[in-house]
């Protein structure tokens, strides 16, 4: 089964899909209002940056509560916005015949 992408030009700047993790910094330092630099804790949240080209209109953030739920965050928000993954070089000897 062939599936036939669309394709479209993009300038310098719009071919990448970006993804930014935040950290929160909150209640570490003992004043409100300071940070201790460097220090943040072990949550926070994932979002995607909007990218016209792609056609990427954020969707809401998505928090994370551990380092082990990270991975899980950034999978919520690509699939939130209809992104689409295929699989690197590299990845591909993990998977059989068949896959891309």
């Amino acid at each position: 089964m062939t599936q036939t992408l669309e394709e479209r030009e993009a300038e310098y700047g719009q071919k990448m899909i970006e993804i930014r993790v935040r950290f929160w910094t909150n209640d570490i330092a003992s004043a409100k209002g300071k940070i201790v630099p460097k220090n943040a804790w072990a949550s926070g949240i994932v979002r995607i940056e909007k990218n016209e080209t792609h056609g990427i209109n954020p969707s809401s953030a998505e928090a994370f509560n551990s380092m082990m739920e990270l991975t899980g965050a950034i999978e919520t928000v690509l699939i939130e916005n209809g992104i689409v993954l295929h699989p690197s070089k590299k990845m591909r000897k993990y998977w059989g015949d068949g896959v891309l």
